[in-house]
């Protein structure tokens, strides 16, 4: 009785032996990063062509999910709820372009609390980020749209400014870049400085209106958000002012390629969303793999050959690259997006 009682239990225990062994094969652990890209506004063109090099890098590199996602309306609230949310999935890091910088400071230190790497784009007042990516320095930028500007309108007249939203801060830098260029033409004056567009067309198209309305002589127009040249130039358009006011801002090249043939528009200026999405899905990767980011790196993108990394305004790094484009109807084909 005391062998069939052994032979019994050694059985059993083999047959346990066997069962646990199956069972820690039997759900494949992935060694998968997911990197989470956090846009300003879903559908728009910029943020479409942002996606594509998110899904690129992805593509490209072995090891790592990741994904773009963004509200349907351009709202910083919408954005800590996205954020919220891939915090409690548990993503090994989160990169965003936001919408206002400032109100995400407290979502963003959540998820740095909880583990998660933490990368910017467009926000280098950010404390609580490990890398904020600029595409180039932002008050440069801003004066290089006054330059083509102040040509344009002979360096004389009225002109205004417009950005995404005041809480967008690259686009709050290049207004003051743009005033700070035109205080050396002092026959140049800023009127209602900053309108917000709120990134949309429309409501851009409707302030333009309401501008040429209240001052009837202005001559010129600097946009802040990818879309403000597109409302402007139609507002210039119907009111039959080509000619005689001025456009520049930001802008994709064929989004706004009819209004730089009609003449409503005369410049844009923009860096490639594809690339930027690309090189902070790269620099985020390479935070969570531990590597070093210095200055006179090369990240094999185009415009960040050789960027430049000094300290952010918390414990975490900012990193420029020399990325900007100009175009005009010259040479606005050479860019197919």
């Amino acid at each position: 009785m005391r062998n069939i009682k052994m032979r019994k239990s050694t059985f059993l225990l083999s047959s346990l032996s066997l069962l646990v062994a199956a069972s820690v094969a039997l759900p494949a652990v992935s060694a998968e990063k997911e990197i989470a890209t956090v846009v300003k506004v879903t559908g728009e063109n910029w943020f479409t062509r942002m996606g594509q090099g998110v899904e690129a890098f992805g593509a490209e590199t072995d090891g790592v999910k990741a994904r773009q996602v963004g509200p349907a309306k351009a709202d910083a609230a919408q954005q800590v709820a996205i954020i919220q949310d891939l915090i409690a999935q548990g993503v090994d890091a989160i990169t965003v372009v936001p919408m206002d910088p400032s109100a995400l400071e407290g979502v963003f230190r959540r998820a740095m609390q909880r583990g998660i790497v933490i990368t910017t784009h467009e926000a280098d007042n950010v404390q609580n980020t490990m890398v904020d990516m600029e595409a180039f320095d932002n008050f440069e930028f801003g004066a290089n749209f006054n330059q083509k500007l102040a040509e344009c309108m002979g360096h004389q007249g009225q002109w205004t400014s417009f950005v995404g939203s005041l809480g967008s801060l690259t686009h709050v830098q290049w207004a003051d870049g743009g005033a700070q260029y035109a205080e050396q033409y002092p026959e140049m004056e800023l009127v209602s400085p900053k309108n917000e567009s709120f990134n949309d067309a429309n409501r851009a198209y409707e302030q333009a209106k309401e501008i040429l309305r209240s001052y009837p002589d202005i001559k010129g127009f600097q946009g802040g958000s990818a879309i403000d040249v597109i409302g402007i130039g139609r507002a210039v358009e119907e009111a039959g002012l080509i000619g005689k006011v001025c456009v520049v801002g930001l802008g994709l090249p064929q989004d706004t390629g009819p209004y730089l043939e009609s003449g409503a528009v005369q410049y844009i200026s923009f860096w490639d969303p594809k690339d930027a999405g690309m090189v902070m899905n790269i620099l985020t990767n390479m935070t969570l793999n531990g590597e070093e980011i210095k200055s006179g790196m090369d990240l094999g993108v185009p415009g960040y050959n050789d960027i430049q990394v000094t300290q952010g305004p918390g414990e975490g790094i900012i990193v420029r690259g020399q990325a900007w484009v100009d175009v005009d109807v010259s040479n606005y084909k050479d860019y197919p997006f």
